[in-house]
């Protein structure tokens, strides 16, 4: 009875203990706090669609100068590489021949000058004696026919003289354009001209003058850029500027800036079969003749104004198989994964098109620490942060979590 009565105590605490270590249980651990990440705001703005690009610098004018006529080439008289002006005499061609052709041409315009005059006052003649019936009308017309003839004739002979004229011209060789004179093609002592050993021309190339200021950079686009350019105008998210108003900066092959801004004033119609691009110009001022025809520069050109779009950092826009997309902080709390459209760069930021909202809280950092639907803590995203304290892009795993 006594036995009984102890038995009953230890039962009663022996329930509690086994109650007291199913209730822990059920609690669990503690859960972790969610992830810290540095968000940015989205916010809709205007912004320049500019593209590097690489292009060739090339003269505004090119002009060669060749021989005109056939002859001896006796001289030089400009100095190679330097700047010349239009009509600046460049070479000179044995004259001897042309000018005896001009003093040939002068003689026989005297003796057609000399017969013209006789037939005239024969004519004349005849013209006051037909009204006395001294002498017949058929007379009187073969005076007149010789008149004309002769007067033709002294035309004929008058144009003969000016060819000839302008032939001993083209003995000075004279430049074309004001510009920078190359080297010489063709040393003194050479036939030049008509019938010389040329490329199957029938003048013989001289030099040729380059003008360098201004200049153009000619470079392409492909046309898929034109395309969504295009796509995105009709859709009223871009307005094109002015050709005039296009503004191309030039990066020189060493990396520094040039001081002078080109203005696009070409846009080719058509695509280039074998490269998918398109050909544009700018033109581009070149006072201290810096730059040279042949140079490959870097160009930034400003093809036209974005509206309505998302400057987010580049860290932001990820891409996986599926597309680029960012992982936006919800309202809820939750991280999303929206899939965006990003194909241009303006600095350090994308230019985001599509898939993103007004106000959406885009991470920057703490990328490796979230997942799509799983809830994260966002604070505003400070660029001076290391590296290492910033969030590394998504695995592959993540990314693939979250696609909707």
């Amino acid at each position: 009875m006594k036995s009984t009565s102890l038995r009953t105590p230890l039962l009663c605490l022996g329930l509690l203990s086994l109650a007291a270590c199913g209730k822990g249980k059920e609690q669990g651990p503690p859960q972790m706090p969610p992830p810290e990440v540095g968000v940015v705001k989205a916010q809709a703005q205007s912004t320049p669609l500019a593209k590097d690009l690489v292009g060739r610098v090339s003269a505004f004018r090119s002009a060669d100068v060749r021989a005109r006529v056939s002859g001896v080439l006796v001289k030089r008289v400009y100095q190679e590489g330097t700047d010349v002006k239009q009509g600046q005499v460049l070479f000179e061609i044995d004259p001897a021949v042309y000018q005896a052709a001009l003093d040939s041409a002068k003689a026989n315009l005297a003796a057609g000058q000399a017969n013209y005059v006789n037939f005239h006052n024969l004519a004349e003649r005849d013209r006051k004696l037909r009204p006395q019936n001294y002498i017949s009308q058929s007379d009187l017309d073969a005076a007149e026919a010789n008149e004309r003839s002769s007067a033709a004739t002294v035309k004929q002979l008058q144009a003969a003289v000016e060819n000839a004229k302008i032939n001993l011209g083209y003995t000075r060789v004279v430049s074309p354009i004001d510009g920078r004179a190359g080297q010489q093609q063709v040393t003194e002592g050479a036939i030049v001209g008509a019938g010389a050993a040329d490329t199957g021309s029938n003048s013989t190339l001289l030099t040729t003058v380059d003008q360098l200021d201004p200049l153009y950079v000619n470079f392409t686009v492909s046309a898929a850029d034109l395309d969504r350019l295009r796509a995105a105008q009709a859709a009223g998210n871009v307005s094109l500027s002015d050709q005039a108003k296009t503004s191309v900066k030039v990066t020189l092959p060493d990396g520094s800036k040039y001081d002078q801004d080109g203005a696009l004033d070409f846009s080719g119609a058509t695509v280039d079969p074998t490269t998918g691009s398109v050909n544009l110009r700018a033109l581009l001022a070149n006072p201290q003749r810096r730059l040279l025809p042949g140079t490959y520069v870097t160009i930034t050109a400003n093809l036209g104004e974005l509206h309505n779009v998302f400057l987010v950092p580049q860290a932001a826009v990820q891409r996986d198989v599926v597309g680029a997309y960012a992982l936006v902080v919800g309202q809820d709390g939750n991280v999303v994964r929206k899939n965006v459209s990003a194909e241009n760069q303006a600095g350090p930021n994308w230019i985001v098109t599509k898939g993103l909202s007004n106000g959406d809280q885009v991470i920057v950092s703490g990328l490796q620490t979230v997942q799509p639907g799983k809830p994260a803590k966002a604070a505003p995203f400070q660029p001076d942060q290391k590296p290492g304290e910033q969030g590394q892009p998504a695995a592959a795993g993540h990314a693939a979590g979250g696609q909707q």
